[in-house]
């Protein structure tokens, strides 16, 4: 049994179920702060933690694994969430290892689409290694959110990758990898970014669970 750690209405009419980014655990401020802008919105919120980054509450200090090596405790974690319509998705790494199962996941009718957070489309100030090449024939609906100032993946970037039409790609206002603004730059808000993010989910949501 994978330990979740739920938010949101028992009754909400949409699950999501959420991993969090490489360096952060699932009830980090940036995690929170995400949960509790989709919650506003009616969205149930399943949150899990790696295996990697669960040890490190016992004192186990690990790296984050190969992306690709974490696909089975994705799909584990899937397996103990019974809702239904199920969304998947995740911070960074998270939604990039939960981008790696939603194609089998939604073939077989298990979700409805895949939810990302600042996907990471490739490392920092390294845009030719490229970590798309299973994203090109994705069919299940996707929705990611992006900060237009995220180093792992600018607007430029991202529209030059080709990607297929069922990833659409919303890009939030002087956010960085964490989705935060400088609002003295910009004018906005932390807040904002995340209100903002959470209703183009539940937007996305509503059409992609909708009879």
């Amino acid at each position: 049994m994978v330990e979740l750690l739920w938010d949101g209405p028992d009754d909400a009419s949409v699950t999501l179920l959420l991993a969090h980014g490489a360096g952060a655990a699932m009830d980090s401020a940036g995690m929170n702060a995400i949960t509790s802008a989709l919650v506003e919105q009616g969205i149930r919120v399943a949150r899990f933690e790696f295996a990697y980054m669960a040890g490190r509450r016992q004192g186990v200090r690990k790296p984050p694994p190969r992306g690709d090596s974490l696909q089975g405790e994705y799909l584990d974690a899937v397996a103990d969430v019974t809702d239904r319509p199920l969304l998947i998705g995740g911070h960074s790494m998270g939604g990039r290892v939960a981008s790696m199962v939603a194609q089998g996941l939604y073939d077989a009718g298990t979700i409805a689409g895949l939810v990302c957070f600042s996907y990471p489309f490739h490392p920092p100030a390294k845009p030719e290694q490229l970590r798309t090449a299973h994203l090109i024939d994705l069919t299940a609906p996707t929705q990611i959110c992006q900060g237009t100032r995220d180093e792992f993946g600018t607007p430029d970037e991202v529209a030059s990758y080709d990607l297929p039409p069922a990833i659409d790609v919303h890009w939030l206002g002087d956010g960085d990898h964490s989705l935060r603004p400088r609002k003295a730059i910009s004018g906005r808000t932390y807040a904002q970014n995340l209100a903002e993010a959470a209703e183009v989910v539940a937007s996305f949501a509503t059409r992609v669970t909708r009879p």
